[in-house]
This record gives structure tokens, sequence and C-alpha cells, in this order.
């Protein structure tokens, strides 16, 4: 129970009435999700910017990031699956910018179509972590944030998006 809750505001949410609903700490937990998702984007946005790619979206920004993990060339379908986006072209225009950029480079493995990252495209990947950690890891460090509490939370949150991926295929079928 969050501490809004024990001293009897009630949970902090965007819309009464789905909090009035069997669980209304999933719309207090929603309303926390809305607000880090925008924050989080936000903050790429404009780390990536300090990083020296200005005009990079969220989605660009998360492209590059899973193009440059592990140094290995990655397909479109690969990345899609690892972000859980179903539109692939979104995904594929944020190729096409990063690659008219510089930053990423096409490829083949056989008959498919692959893409990896640059040198140019690495360093900006290095930049936006030498930021990463000055700016807000060492401060949430200094902080006193309990790496394994945030593990836990990553954890709790994957399990939460399979709940919210099923949900959207049932309701699809309505």
């Amino acid at each position: 129970m969050s501490d809004e809750t024990k001293e009897g505001l009630g949970p902090i949410v965007s819309s009464g009435h789905l909090a009035s609903g069997a669980l209304p700490a999933l719309s207090e937990f929603e309303f926390g999700l809305i607000l880090v998702s925008h924050a989080f984007h936000r903050w790429m946005v404009r780390c990536m910017a300090a990083a020296g790619l200005p005009d990079a979206s969220a989605l660009d920004v998360l492209v590059l990031h899973n193009v440059n993990h592990r140094s290995k060339a990655k397909r479109l379908a690969d990345i899609c699956l690892v972000l859980n986006i179903e539109d692939t072209h979104l995904v594929s225009y944020s190729l096409k910018k990063l690659e008219a950029a510089g930053l990423v480079a096409s490829g083949r493995a056989g008959k498919e179509k692959t893409v990896e990252i640059t040198p140019e495209g690495r360093a900006i990947c290095l930049r936006y972590r030498e930021i990463r950690e000055t700016l807000l890891t060492k401060p949430l460090a200094a902080a006193g944030l309990d790496p394994a509490h945030l593990s836990d939370l990553a954890a709790l949150m994957r399990t939460l998006s399979g709940s919210y991926d099923q949900a959207a295929r049932a309701a699809a079928s309505l």
C-alpha cells in the first residue's frame, strides 16, 4: 500500500473511473507507468542530443542501442521482438534515419537484410553511456537506490507486460 493510501488520500491515479474497479492499485501503477514512460522518453531524447544526435526520437535511441547490443548484426524482426514493437515499419523508418546519419550500416545474412552498428554509432552510444553515468546512474546510486530492489521491480514489470500483452490479444478478438 502506498504512503498516500496509508494517509487516507487514496491512490494517485489519472482516471478515477478505472480505479473504482476490483484492483485500484493497478490504476495507481498505470499512472506511475505513464509518468515514468514519458520521463524516460524525454530523458533518452535529451541524453542522445547531448551525446551528439539532436534529432533522434525515443524510438531511434532504443533502436540504436539495440543494434549496438553485443556488437552483432541484427534483423528487423529481431529488433522488433526484443523491443516488443508490432509495427515493423516504425523500426524500419528509424533504421533508415540511423543509416542516413551513418550510425548503422545495412548488410545481408543470406537472403535476409541485417543492420549493424558503425564506429560512429558505437561512439554515440558510448557518449550516451558516459552522460547517463554522470547525470543519472551516479546520483541514483548516491541516493541509496537498492540495485536488488530495482532488479525485482524490472522482473515485475516484465511479468506485467505479459499480462498486458495477453489482455491486448483478448481485446483484439472482441
